[in-house]
């Protein structure tokens, strides 16, 4: 992907391993003016870190609720929680549609937002749950007899020692929601809203004429949204393979 956003746009079929010579071409066409290439990433930024921050408020007190109380039907809830992860986004698209025409919710940030919400949900209540479970009930009776209240013991010792297990599930939530397309696509189409992943399969090409194949600036945005990707990742590498990794040896 990398070779080819460095390709001319004369060379995108060249089957040499480097680009030769080097061109910026698909880059400043991926960026240039009234692309609104910019606009996009700050869209899928917006609507990504929303989604994580929703999920991880909403999947924490969720899945401390699970692991923690005891109620008649618990793993009957569980299982419902996980079921409804496992229905095809493609069938859920034409009710969704419809309710959000019904609410004029169609062109809205929330349109996006609430679905990939309702997706992530599940498997980070899930992740969460399990991470939880295996954490000795010990520790908050301990700070309770220190004197915290059980909110308190959540905030100041369980959260602290599950910071693994939240930045894991953080990542996945937001890697998640970044790569999110059909949703985004059958919601928006006013070009101010799309995400970059809408407007990267809209694109046209260097020559904007609609007829050249825009192999290269795909593969130029490509890189470019594939970049905060990496980063979360390299910045977050050890907590997250310590929530990967946690409970698999006692």
């Amino acid at each position: 992907m990398a070779v080819s956003a460095f390709r001319r746009p004369a060379d995108q079929f060249d089957n040499s391993f480097f680009p030769n010579p080097l061109s910026l071409d698909n880059i400043r066409a991926v960026f240039g003016e009234g692309v609104g290439f910019g606009r996009a990433l700050a869209n899928s930024l917006l609507v990504a870190g929303t989604v994580t921050i929703l999920t991880l408020v909403i999947g924490i007190l969720a899945a401390y609720t699970l692991a923690r109380l005891e109620f008649r039907f618990k793993n009957f809830v569980l299982a419902i929680i996980i079921t409804t992860s496992m229905f095809p986004g493609i069938s859920l698209v034409v009710p969704l549609l419809k309710l959000f025409i019904d609410i004029n919710w169609i062109n809205t940030y929330q349109a996006m937002i609430v679905p990939s919400l309702s997706f992530a949900l599940p498997l980070a209540v899930w992740n969460l749950t399990a991470f939880f479970r295996q954490m000795p009930r010990e520790l908050e009776q301990a700070a309770m007899v220190d004197g915290c209240t059980p909110a308190q013991a959540f905030r100041k010792v369980i959260l602290p020692l599950a910071a693994p297990g939240v930045f894991t599930t953080a990542i996945i939530t937001f890697i998640a929601a970044w790569n999110e397309f059909l949703i985004a696509l059958s919601m928006v189409n006013k070009k101010e809203i799309q995400t970059a992943n809408v407007l990267i399969s809209k694109f046209q090409g260097v020559s904007g004429s609609g007829f050249d194949q825009p192999f290269g600036t795909q593969m130029a945005a490509g890189v470019v949204v594939t970049i905060p990707l990496v980063i979360a990742v390299l910045i977050f590498q050890q907590r997250i393979v310590a929530g990967l990794t946690a409970g698999g040896v006692k």
